[in-house]
């Protein structure tokens, strides 16, 4: 057999090889393409982990927000409790001082007795009323109490949280009646510049807004130095 000429044989070659390179260049070309899909989909599935942790992060934070304001409103309510005992526990003590002056003098006691626990147990009943988001039960309640202990230590207390309920309640009326006897009544006592200041609430809900503007600066006036008086200048303000 003959063998074929060296010219044949590197012409063979030639003619062979750009179909090998044609090959090695698809290969490489599918490997960056895969190279690039797998960057961009890393790339895409780390956005999507972010956004995730972002709307978490976002949602705890709303979550935060609300229990935040709801540990507020506890606290309001704590410190207005807090300053009724005190209030009460100073009420006693004159009261005690008087009754003492009086047997000391011979003089006649009051005719009427009012039993402590009864009367504590009652507000307190009320209160929780109030706290669980009855309010119109609340201020049947305070009203009762008003009613029954008409000589307790705790009537401004009584009249601002029966306000309060009322107010809830859309008891629009009812609610300025009891506020303005606090103010009227008890002008110095603590829960006074609350209850003012629960009157421009009540003008506010009616719409009139001009009678609101001046109670707001009535509180700011009368009441300077209070937590009411802030909000009023922040409420004229805005």
């Amino acid at each position: 057999m003959m063998r074929p000429a060296p010219w044949i044989a590197l012409l063979a070659a030639v003619l062979t090889w750009p179909a090998h390179a044609g090959l090695f260049d698809d290969a490489e070309a599918r490997k960056e393409i895969i190279r690039i899909r797998d960057e961009h989909t890393a790339r895409i599935e780390a956005l999507e982990a972010s956004s995730r942790a972002s709307l978490q992060l976002a949602n705890q934070i709303e979550a935060m927000k609300a229990e935040v304001a709801k540990l507020r409103g506890d606290v309001e309510l704590m410190m207005h409790d807090m300053e009724s005992v005190k209030k009460r526990q100073q009420d006693f003590y004159v009261d005690l001082d008087a009754r003492l002056r009086t047997l000391e003098t011979g003089g006649a006691g009051p005719t009427a007795q009012i039993d402590p626990a009864a009367e504590s147990r009652d507000y307190e009943n009320a209160l929780n009323l109030l706290k669980g988001g009855k309010y119109a039960e609340a201020a049947t309640a305070f009203d009762a109490f008003i009613t029954t202990y008409a000589g307790s230590s705790f009537l401004p207390s009584a009249h601002f949280w029966a306000g309060s309920a009322a107010l809830q309640a859309k008891d629009i009326a009812r609610a300025t009646q009891h506020f303005n006897t606090v103010v009227n009544q008890w002008p110095q006592d603590a829960r006074a510049p609350d209850a003012l200041l629960g009157v421009a609430n009540c003008q506010r809900a009616m719409g009139e807004r001009r009678l609101e503007q001046n109670t707001l600066k009535a509180v700011i006036s009368q009441y300077p130095d209070s937590a009411a008086a802030k909000s009023a200048k922040q409420r004229l303000g805005s």
